[in-house]
């Protein structure tokens, strides 16, 4: 131990290599509650260190062991970083044998006997939530040790046994855990004084009310709902703003779903309207739509708040939904919610899960291509077996046959009563190219008229695209026959770089135009080839500029945009989609239009990240030529 303060460092790695780093909220936590404690306060000083995704282990390395090693290491384990962070813990083991390894976080917790099997220099893993008992195991430390009386802990007994203690009950009050952003136990700002993450992180509350077969929601599964206090909550988002900050994330199960959550919104929109900012707020919205969501979508419509709006429908087939645990939620309404917000003109994606049990290849493309008919923008995954859920506990039920991951510890689903594993790899491709281009937004407008004008639903549109890149010798086609190579199986990277390489180059750009006129052009009928191609050009050029770009700079209300104008087009695009949006015949014939596009500036950020409810933000927003666009002032 330290001669003089417990030296203690927190470790999170994000998921993906980006240039902005991910809020590491759950160490936050961690630290803000033990600084918090009069006894720990003056006798520990604790250290966040947090890793962006595809950092090497010794880089890692590098930066939590040059200096004097700590005395406590705690990891926050997810299935992405599980096998770096043993890494580490056994470097960290050879530098300081009497130091302590803490193990949390969803992917571990309940797992002590894997996890020490795995990594016997692990001497703690916690159990549910993770703040009160972090705080004990520090005051543990500092009094010698003894780990028999902390509550919501596992760990070896003397002769190496794996001991469980009784567990911890949850955090009823909330607001008990200091925040970490009004207290500063995360560092909110770099060396610039700009905001450092990609994004602000904040819970409203904890729990989910549901028992979803793959899900363990912070272990929190069918349980009430824990709320932090409005005015706590009303205090973080005043600072996020007043630091500029353009998008809130809500890490809750369920949002929308309680009338807390309209006083939040309400409050939010107060904030914006002082400050300018947050310009948009993200969500796991309520599965089931109430009468709060639709009044906290029409006041966020009225504020100029942006979201991407939910359908968590993740399957349309009974079977698969009855297996799920689902089958109570009022899917059947989707339709009319879709509609709804298409309406109010309100950003909308849709969840899918492929090769849940019950799903078969057949039903799954019947789905999609029917949720497809009302939002283009489907999030597909493929089905994974997580630590505590159902289905990683009752794999002989449905016949399951899993595999873990390459590079993470996910047990990914390769076959099982209703899926074969030709099916498996046939789909695997498919989801690959899903979650590339129409997840991803990579094409988002050609899709409406491809379908209503010549007949093609949007699995044959990715289906068209993976066999051109599959087959095409052109140089622009390997690189993305080589990521999706690599994507069954290959998890974040593979699809980062195929959505790196078509948003970002100009080969990737090229791609998508040699697809079109040699896959899919010669396949519609000839009185429609222009103006579709006129359409999957309007795709092209709104997609975001994500690189350094000689396009004019304008400030629109308080915000940077490039903007490219008097771009023409043989038909009037955006007037032709409306129509077909609204069931009504839309005119195909040349109609010479211009057009002004708007493109938010650093867009390269939420692309690398594959953040698609992100990435909706930076699109280019087309206005008539010479239209004004609310602009407060402009460079050139």
């Amino acid at each position: 131990m330290s001669a003089s303060r417990l030296k203690v460092v927190l470790v999170q790695q994000g998921v993906w290599d980006m240039p902005l780093e991910s809020m590491p909220l759950a160490s936050g936590y961690l630290k803000a509650m033990a600084l918090d404690d009069p006894v720990l306060r003056p006798a520990v000083s604790i250290d966040i260190c947090n890793f962006r995704g595809r950092v090497t282990h010794g880089e890692m390395a590098n930066r939590l062991f040059a200096g004097e090693p700590p005395d406590v290491l705690a990891f926050s384990v997810f299935g992405w970083n599980q096998r770096a962070f043993g890494a580490l813990a056994a470097t960290f083991k050879q530098l300081n044998p009497d130091g302590w390894v803490l193990f949390g976080g969803t992917h571990v917790s309940e797992q002590a006997d894997r996890v020490f099997r795995l990594f016997p220099e692990v001497d703690v893993v916690v159990n549910g939530e993770g703040e009160l008992t972090f705080a004990e195991l520090l005051r543990t430390r500092l009094a010698g040790g003894d780990l028999a009386g902390v509550l919501g802990v596992s760990w070896r007994g003397p002769g190496g046994e794996v001991v469980t203690n009784p567990e911890r009950p949850r955090i009823e009050d909330l607001d008990t855990i200091p925040s970490p952003f009004l207290t500063g136990a995360i560092d909110l700002l770099d060396d610039n004084g700009d905001f450092r993450y990609d994004v602000a992180l904040i819970e409203t509350n904890r729990g989910c009310p549901y028992k979803c077969s793959f899900c363990y929601w912070g272990g929190a599964v069918g349980q009430r709902v824990r709320a932090f206090s409005r005015a706590r909550l009303k205090a973080e988002m005043e600072l996020f703003a007043k630091l500029g900050v353009h998008t809130i994330v809500a890490c809750d199960a369920n949002f929308g779903m309680l009338p807390m959550d309209l006083e939040l919104v309400d409050d939010l929109i107060g904030i914006k309207r002082r400050h300018g900012f947050p310009r948009a707020f993200e969500s796991s919205w309520a599965k089931n739509k109430s009468k709060v969501f639709y009044e906290i979508v029409r006041r966020m419509k009225e504020a100029g708040l942006r979201s991407s709006f939910t359908l968590a429908l993740q399957s349309l087939n009974a079977d698969a939904l009855t297996a799920m645990r689902r089958r109570n939620m009022k899917v059947n309404d989707w339709r009319d919610l879709v509609e709804w917000l298409n309406q109010e003109g309100m950003d909308c994606y849709a969840e899918l899960i492929w090769g849940a049990p019950g799903e078969t290849a057949e039903s799954f493309l019947a789905g999609y291509d029917e949720l497809a008919r009302h939002v283009s923008r489907i999030a597909v995954y493929p089905i994974m077996l997580l630590p505590n859920t159902e289905y990683s506990s009752n794999k002989e039920l449905h016949g399951i046959v899993a595999l873990r991951g390459d590079h993470d510890d996910f047990e990914y689903v390769l076959a099982h009563r209703t899926m074969t594993f030709a099916d498996n790899t046939r789909m695997q491709r498919f989801l690959f190219w899903a979650r590339v281009v129409a997840e991803n937004a990579v094409l988002r407008h050609c899709w409406l008229p491809l379908r209503e004008l010549a007949g093609w639903p949007q699995s044959r549109v990715l289906n068209s695209l993976a066999d051109w890149a599959d087959t095409s010798p052109r140089p622009e086609a390997r690189p993305l026959r080589e990521a999706a190579a690599r994507g069954h199986g290959g998890g974040a990277p593979a699809y980062a770089k195929a959505i790196g390489y078509l948003f970002t180059t100009d080969d990737g750009t090229r791609a998508l135009e040699h697809w079109w006129a040699e896959a899919v052009l010669p396949n519609l009928p000839a009185d429609l080839r222009p103006f579709l191609t006129s359409a999957f050009r309007y795709d092209l050029l709104t997609r975001p500029v994500c690189e350094p770009t000689d396009l004019p700079l304008v400030v629109v209300d308080g915000v940077e945009h490039y903007v490219r104008r008097g771009v023409e087009f043989d038909h009037d695009v955006p007037v032709a989609l409306a129509l077909l949006r609204a069931d009504e015949h839309a005119d195909t014939t040349p109609h010479p239009t211009a057009l002004d596009i708007y493109y938010r500036t650093s867009a390269l950020n939420a692309v690398m990240s594959t953040n698609h409810e992100e990435i909706m933000h930076f699109m280019g927003e087309p206005r008539p030529a010479g239209t004004p666009y609310d602009l407060r002032a402009e460079t050139a």
